[in-house]
């Protein structure tokens, strides 16, 4: 990826359903070019997807680590991969740990770990509640760094007033599930998914949005930015310093995202680092160091089978 990939890719993860022609402008390149680049992505893998904000509509996500048998992994992570209420599943530790995050309303019954707990082949499962993001929100830091922050500003979608509150329908659902498969999916096709007019899409579109029910985000391959190494780590720390290392996770550029969890451990961290040793030096070096910290568990990612919306 060169610096045109890059700045692209920032691109849309500060407006996913940018035009290349707006692209285009505030990166000073031709709509022609900045639609060839696009493609040239979407063929590596990248893709817009759109996300709900769990908590706005009323959902809670659990991080589920769940052990198993080797020669299964491939087929149990698989077949999480096709439910509608996963993401970011991913095949661990050499295939003998399966994570992956799944969505339930809040107050439900969690009907994925009670059929989780007789699928033969596993081992163990335990589930962990994200009750607070601490970092990466925004995006993993290695891709969205390449644009100045006037060109973020030029991006960022206009605020607009957001419509009164109301329950999800039908239609929204139709909507949702049609741009977590691909966020950039035209007017003309939503109208289609939904049964509402082009107009209706747009407003609709712009109040999920505004109401912050609904953002944009990118899955990308690291390894398209030099980056071969993911890991998950998962960290226990004393009460009293849980803020202070949040704040500081919150700063280092390998994190691509964490977030504050119940259970044994109290912190989840998803790490992304060049290599095996640049792992080992983000442990000792900058993990090690870390006050309130009581005990460390990583977990090398070996495959990912589904990110944010899709499955690989």
């Amino acid at each position: 990826m060169d610096s045109l990939d890059r700045q692209l890719v920032h691109a849309l993860g500060v407006d996913g359903r940018a035009s290349f022609s707006r692209i285009a402008q505030v990166l000073d390149r031709s709509d022609r070019t900045i639609a060839h680049r696009y493609r040239q992505l979407h063929a590596a893998g990248l893709r817009v997807v759109g996300v709900v904000n769990g908590r706005k509509a009323g959902h809670v996500d659990w991080l589920v680590r769940i052990r198993c048998a080797p020669d299964a992994a491939a087929t149990i992570a698989t077949a999480l991969a096709r439910r509608d209420d996963t993401s970011w599943v991913a095949i661990l530790s050499g295939g003998t740990e399966i994570t992956c995050i799944t969505r339930v309303r809040t107050g439900a019954d969690h009907l994925l770990l009670q059929r989780l707990a007789r699928t033969p082949r596993i081992n163990g499962v335990t589930a962990h509640c994200m009750i607070r993001d601490l970092a990466g929100v925004g995006g993993w830091p290695g891709r969205t760094s390449a644009l100045t922050e006037d060109q973020v500003e030029a991006l960022r979608p206009p605020e607009t007033d957001a419509g009164p509150a109301t329950e999800l329908t039908d239609q929204d659902q139709a909507l949702i599930t049609t741009l977590a498969i691909d966020g950039r999916t035209t007017y003309p096709r939503l109208a289609a998914a939904t049964g509402w007019s082009e107009s209706t899409v747009r407003r609709r579109l712009a109040d999920l949005r505004a109401d912050g029910i609904l953002y944009f985000d990118v899955d990308i391959d690291p390894t398209l930015f030099g980056y071969d190494c993911q890991a998950i780590v998962w960290l226990t720390v004393g009460p009293a310093q849980l803020n202070t290392v949040a704040q500081t996770l919150a700063g280092h550029p390998e994190i691509a995202f964490a977030a504050a969890t119940t259970g044994s451990t109290n912190i989840l961290a998803f790490v992304v680092v060049p290599d095996l040793d640049g792992l080992y030096d983000y442990l000792a070096d900058r993990i090690g160091g870390l006050p309130g910290v009581i005990q460390v568990d990583t977990s090398p990612m070996g495959k990912q089978v589904k990110y944010a919306g899709r499955t690989m």
